[in-house]
């Protein structure tokens, strides 16, 4: 089996959601999705990556993200690349999956649990306003979700109250007003509901420390990203004000960089985002590095529904899992327009998929949409990205003198990890 084209669909409602589909010479469609910069990620897929997929094995994954990433290190590692190797990497475990005929999570060994508790992010789509009626109604949105089987939400109280000084300037009285939604949860409703707070990294850390000390009879699940994930020493003395976790971080990428807030205490709880990080080969090297120092994983997942299906299979083989993220707002409103079957919620919990790979594909009505851009890769050929690395090598005839001078250099010209 050889992967026989790569085939990218941005959708115009969305523009930054991009689907990739890996066709195979046997038949088999694998699925992957990522966030942001579509259009960027669309061209380092099909200038850069896609041609050196072309007629190799889709098995052979790790070999192929280890290659992907290696060649993204002008980039910094990050950026459009990563998100892009996420994608492939997701779309390849997929046909791995389909191949064997078994659900992703069983290939990376087996279930340590079959369903796993969820929480709702709030917000806006459509006839699902949850996000709007938080602030006129927040025991009702949370006695709702509490209906549901649902005990968890996340909300971003002090996002709108930064804007004006791009979180530079916190008054204590508008800090007071933004938190009124969670006191009258607490009020009504105690502990029955639990409740993270998301910042999305717009405060500086004085702020940030006025809001964690305020809020600290309130309870909260967790703090998330109340101050950009730069610095993980900053973090690290956020985290020491309060008794409530710290989560990071949905914007760093890679074990690399997960790793330095993980060993420094700088978050009790990582928050990898499997489109952004490197797909599911890296959030599973996350989880066991998080393993190691007895912290939980909690993925983020806001972006799409590719997303939610690969995060759950990290969720059913991965004993540190402590809870997932759901959008009710996007997977009742637009979800189920683009795939099928469509991911299981029962009782408060994001059930196992059961179908092989990833558990769902693609409908066939989203590529005659009037407003997707399909853009397709299937030749063979040497990118820049190859070929940058040979710069400094010798002319071709000093390279033939060498490689044919002594019988070890002959057997390891035919052992060229990626050529």
């Amino acid at each position: 089996m050889i992967i026989s084209k790569i085939e990218t669909l941005r959708i115009g409602q969305f523009p930054d959601l991009i689907f990739v589909q890996i066709h195979t010479n046997t038949g088999l469609i694998g699925l992957g999705e990522t966030w942001y910069g579509a259009s960027t990620v669309e061209s380092a897929i099909h200038d850069h990556f896609g041609p050196l997929l072309i007629g190799r094995d889709p098995a052979e994954i790790e070999r192929h993200w280890q290659t992907m990433f290696r060649l993204s290190d002008h980039a910094g590692y990050g950026g459009a690349e990563i998100r892009a190797i996420s994608a492939i990497d997701v779309a390849l475990w997929d046909i791995k999956g389909q191949a064997l005929q078994m659900p992703i999570y069983e290939i990376l060994g087996g279930g340590t649990r079959h369903r796993i508790k969820i929480y709702n992010t709030l917000g806006v789509y459509g006839d699902v306003t949850e996000g709007y009626d938080v602030w006129t109604d927040p025991v009702g949105v949370a006695q709702q979700l509490l209906d549901q089987g649902i005990t968890g939400m996340k909300m971003s109280p002090t996002d709108f109250i930064a804007r004006e000084s791009d979180g530079q300037l916190l008054f204590n009285d508008d800090l007071e007003w933004a938190l009124r939604p969670l006191r009258e949860i607490r009020d009504k409703l105690g502990m029955e509901i639990e409740v993270a707070n998301d910042a999305h990294a717009k405060w500086n850390l004085p702020n940030a420390l006025k809001i964690v000390r305020e809020m600290e009879p309130l309870r909260p699940m967790w703090h998330e990203e109340l101050i950009s994930p730069l610095n993980e020493e900053a973090h690290v003395r956020l985290q020491d004000a309060t008794t409530t976790p710290i989560a990071a971080a949905e914007r760093l990428m890679t074990r690399y960089q997960h790793r330095r807030f993980i060993e420094s205490a700088a978050s009790r709880i990582t928050m990898p985002d499997l489109t952004w990080t490197g797909g599911i080969s890296e959030v599973k090297k996350i989880a066991i590095l998080a393993s190691v120092h007895q912290v939980p994983i909690a993925p983020h997942d806001c972006v799409g529904p590719v997303n939610m299906l690969a995060c759950a299979h990290i969720a059913m083989s991965t004993p540190n899992v402590m809870i997932m993220e759901y959008n009710q707002a996007m997977h009742l409103g637009w979800y189920r327009d683009f795939i099928e079957p469509d991911f299981v919620i029962e009782d408060g919990y994001l059930m196992s998929p059961t179908e092989p790979g990833l558990g769902t594909r693609l409908k066939r009505s989203v590529k005659d949409r009037q407003d997707a851009t399909i853009r397709t890769s299937n030749e063979k050929k040497e990118t820049w990205l190859m070929s940058q690395n040979r710069y400094t090598y010798p002319p071709p005839e000093l390279q033939a003198d060498f490689i044919y001078s002594t019988e070890r250099r002959k057997a390891g010209s035919k052992a060229v990890y990626y050529d």
